[in-house]
Order: C-alpha cells, then sequence, then structure tokens
C-alpha cells in the first residue's frame, strides 16, 4: 500500500482464518518503507508526464514494489510462505464521473520479480460500474473489526464508515496528512510530529469559514477525493492566506476535525441507532498527531461519541491488511468491494490476478 502522504511503501504479512463467515487475522511482520527523494518526486509529478512515459513509470513501479517485496520476504525469512500478494499501488489518477482510477504499480511486473501470484488494480471494478471506487476498507473492517460504530481513517485523506446494523455507509470526508504535511515542509520539516507546531499556533477564523464552505462538504454521500483536491484547492487556500505556518497547521488541524466531527453528527442525525455503541476507531497516520486526536476527542465527546486509537500495528498497517484481505477475497471469488459504500450497481470481485508462480 501506498498512501497518497508519500511517507513510504507499506507492507505487512498476514494470516487469515475464516470459519463460517467469521475472519480473524494475524499481522505476522510489517515494515514501512520510506521512499527516497527520488520516489518521491517520481509519484508526486507522474500526473504530469506524458502517457508514455507515465506507462512506463507504472512498469518501474511494478518492479521497484516487487523488489522490495524479496527484501521484506528476505529480511523476515518468509520464503515459500507467502502464497499471495495484493498490491494497491499508489494512486495517481482518480475520476469516477468518467468510470476512471489509476494506479501505479503494475501488477505482471510485481509478478515476474516475486514469483507470486499477484491481485491488483482493487478498485477498476467498481468504478466501472459506476461506483467511487472508495473507500474500499469498509468491507475489512466489516469482517476483521467489526466492534466499533465508526472507523476514522486519517492518511492523506481522511476517510468515515458507519457499521450501521442495516447499512454500511463510508466515504471520504477531507484532506488530511497531505496539506499538513506540505505545510510542515514549509517551514523545514517533513512532517509536524505530534501537532506540536499546530498546537502553538492561532486558528485564523476566516480562513477556517471558506474552507468549511467548500462545495465537497456540501455533497450528500456516497462521494470520494481526488488528491489534487488536498493539493491545490485546500493548500493553497489556506497557503495563500495565513503565512504563518504554525497558524496555517492550526487551522488546518482545526478543518480536519470539524469535518470529521460533523461527519459523524450528520450520520448520527441520519442514520441513528439503538444498536450502535457509538465508539470510534481512529487509524492511520493522523492518528499519531496527538493535537488533532484531542481536538478530534473534543469535540467528538459533545456529540457523545468515544475516540479510540488502537494498538501502533493497526493504527499504521490497518489498510495494508485491508489490502491483503481483499486480494484473499478476490483469489476466493467473493465479493470484496460494497456497492452499499461505494455506490456502484451492485457489490463486486475487484481486482486483477497475474499468476507469477510457474506451472
Amino acid at each position: 500500500m501506498s498512501g497518497s502522504s508519500l511517507d513510504g511503501l507499506d507492507i505487512a504479512f498476514v494470516e487469515f482464518h475464516e470459519n463460517a463467515g467469521k475472519w480473524q487475522y494475524e499481522i505476522k511482520a510489517a515494515d514501512c518503507l520510506p521512499y527516497s527523494d527520488a520516489w518521491v518526486k517520481k509519484l508526486r509529478s507522474a500526473i504530469h508526464l506524458n502517457a508514455l512515459d507515465y506507462q512506463l513509470l507504472h512498469t518501474e513501479y511494478g518492479h521497484y514494489i516487487g523488489n522490495k517485496v524479496n527484501d521484506f520476504i528476505g529480511h523476515h525469512q518468509l520464503h515459500y510462505q507467502v502464497q499471495l500478494i495484493a498490491s494497491h499501488g499508489h494512486t495517481t489518477f482518480h475520476s469516477p464521473a468518467g468510470r476512471m482510477t489509476a494506479q501505479l504499480g503494475d501488477g505482471a511486473a510485481i509478478a515476474a520479480v516475486t514469483g507470486i501470484n499477484i491481485v491488483s488494480d482493487l478498485r477498476a471494478m467498481d468504478v466501472a460500474l459506476g461506483g467511487q471506487g472508495a473507500p474500499i476498507v469498509p468491507i475489512g473492517e466489516k469482517l476483521l473489526l467489526g466492534d466499533y460504530s465508526y472507523f476514522l481513517n486519517i492518511g492523506g485523506i481522511a476517510n468515515i464508515s458507519y457499521n450501521h446494523p442495516d447499512k454500511y455507509i463510508a466515504f471520504d470526508v477531507c484532506p488530511a496528512n497531505r496539506v499538513l504535511n506540505m505545510l510542515a515542509q514549509d517551514a523545514g520539516k517533513n512532517y509536524d510530529a505530534g501537532g506540536e507546531l499546530a498546537a502553538s499556533g492561532t486558528v485564523n477564523t476566516d480562513v477556517l469559514k471558506m474552507l468549511n464552505e467548500l462545495d465537497y462538504y456540501q455533497q450528500p454521500w456516497p462521494k470520494s477525493l481526488a488528491n489534487d483536491f488536498g493539493t491545490d484547492v485546500v493548500y493553497p487556500l489556506i497557503k495563500g492566506s495565513i503565512s504563518n505556518t504554525a497558524d496555517a497547521l492550526r487551522t488546518c488541524v482545526e478543518h480536519i476535525a470539524v469535518q470529521i466531527s460533523e461527519a459523524i453528527q450528520s450520520l448520527n442525525n441520519n442514520h441513528k441507532s439503538e444498536t450502535t455503541n457509538n465508539k470510534l476507531l481512529a487509524t492511520g497516520g493522523g492518528a499519531h498527531n496527538s493535537f488533532l486526536m484531542q481536538r478530534l476527542q473534543t469535540l467528538l465527546a459533545s456529540i457523545g461519541v468515544e475516540l479510540v486509537v488502537p494498538d501502533k500495528n493497526i493504527v499504521d498497517y490497518k489498510e495494508a491488511v485491508i489490502m491483503a484481505l481483499i486480494g484473499v477475497l478476490r483469489w476466493r471469488e467473493e465479493n470484496n468491494v460494497l456497492a452499499s459504500v461505494t455506490g456502484a450497481s451492485r457489490s463486486s470481485i475487484g481486482g486483477a490476478v497475474w499468476i507469477g508462480q510457474e506451472a
């Protein structure tokens, strides 16, 4: 899994057990392998390449993933234990209205380098069926982590899932780490560790109001965001109005916390159920931002929702674990993307299969 925040390639080795529809899992090994500056630049600028150079990068990145998987297998002594690789790749273009989504990382290249069977292009079938192609993690939350009413993942983009007894609902909420990291980098930091710089700043209420009034936040779900909403809309709006980095970060943190809390409030108002436990599980890199978590906890407490941050492995690798499950479900030819979440015409068995093993 490669997130839009470009912090690195997440790899998890997971064992799954299924018995009468009940799934269990164990993370046996997991790493986040940081990108070199050269790879950050390649991935960040991929959308500006011509068609041929884009396809060449697609292939190059597939070989890169394959070599990193081989290194991971060697480092953790997992030879002959890995039966299937599910690769999400790195999202570049995402245009559900045009029934198109694109993730870099050629599955054939990964299969050729590793000699292991691959499932890739996990979102394409849902988008072809008229869905948003996002979020796709709810199937894993439903099968693996069903003890919470709400699931929040804060990566480059923050997305929320609602485990309602009658209907599973999920959607992208707002840009998150991608914009926070860009603002921190303006101050010479890779990211704002723990939200310390943001905590020292002051909210610019005028900018916060402009952010919260952006058209996307008024749209009903299902809905999804492309990375450029954060990089080309939210970041310039903040940067163009606030010169002080601490104030810019503080305003952005407040925007994220407000949008998440308002999304949950809206779900509560429209789909309230007596059987929900009003607990939210927060994962993704943003869950390490203690100041953001404090602000979110304060806002959620006012609407009766408890914020839970789990152990580090789940915080950091939940999405990688769920991509692995999606790959397993694809291999078993079982639905792995939920139409109730994405708005597609039906749930689907998503993913292209590449046979890396010799016959």
